[in-house]
């Protein structure tokens, strides 16, 4: 599957698996332009519920910017409908209510704070706001089957600051979870983890993936390799191509603007990313 085509036929994510999933997110014709500079450029593209999704890219692709037009952070034109909603007219308070969710490469959680207590104040999206400053009794059954999920039950009354870089990366994933984000967007998750973190990520990812719609922007390509579903490839701005890992790692465009030094290392036995 490639850029090229019939006129006016973009790439759509998901226009070749069978049967067909659900669609999530359709986004068409999404445009980002900084002063005259065009970041993200005439980007069509399906989210399918139920699938791990992956966009690379070198960097400057224009991945992070995609993401940032998708969830309120920097103004585009074209559309991206979910639920009826298109999330490139609406602010990010009111994406995140819809069920769109993200993190970032840093993760943003309270160190101060128990994990138990992050997950507490993200879930602050299900209580009215006159309840928020009441003193909870108990804990929810969706902060304890957040806690279960990315693994953290055990360090529940710790103070974030003291988890280990993979941990706080599951625990904003965490945050996500009991805000009950149907749409996820994940940057970079696995950044600076070591090899069992990676593991244990792409595990999770699989685990909450099956009823939601998970799209990350990822470089290392061997935890692409093993977690992906669904590939789509950004350079300059535009939509490269998309497909499989397979389709895309054999595309000889991919190999030349992205995968080249990555796939020479596998050739040698060297591995890379």
């Amino acid at each position: 599957m490639s850029a090229d085509g019939a006129p006016g036929a973009p790439i759509r994510s998901g226009e070749l698996l069978a049967p067909a999933p659900e669609t999530s997110v359709d986004v068409s014709n999404l445009t980002v332009t900084f002063d005259g500079f065009t970041a993200v450029d005439d980007v069509s593209l399906l989210m399918l519920k139920g699938q791990v999704h992956f966009l690379i890219g070198p960097n400057g692709a224009g991945k992070t910017t995609l993401v940032d037009a998708l969830t309120g952070l920097v103004p585009s034109t074209g559309t991206a409908m979910y639920k009826g909603l298109n999330l490139l007219s609406m602010k990010t308070n009111k994406i995140i209510r819809a069920g769109v969710g993200r993190t970032f490469q840093t993760a943003a959680v309270f160190d101060e704070l128990s994990v138990l207590q992050n997950l507490d104040i993200a879930g602050g999206l299900h209580r009215k706001a006159w309840g928020l400053p009441l003193i909870r009794r108990g804990v929810p059954d969706y902060v304890e089957s957040a806690l279960e999920t990315i693994g953290l039950s055990s360090l529940r009354d710790k103070p974030a600051g003291i988890l280990a870089h993979g941990q706080k990366q599951w625990l904003e994933i965490g945050m996500l979870l009991v805000q009950d984000a149907q749409v996820m967007f994940l940057d970079e998750p696995v950044a600076g983890m070591n090899a069992d973190e990676r593991d244990e990520t792409g595990q999770l990812l699989r685990r909450i993936g099956v009823e939601r719609t998970i799209i990350v922007i990822e470089h290392d390509m061997d935890f692409v390799r093993s977690y992906a579903e669904w590939v789509t490839v950004m350079h300059t701005g535009k939509l490269l191509t998309a497909g499989t890992v397979e389709q895309v790692q054999a595309d000889k465009r991919v190999q030349e603007v992205y995968l080249g030094s990555a796939a020479d290392a596998a050739a040698t036995g060297e591995g890379g990313h």
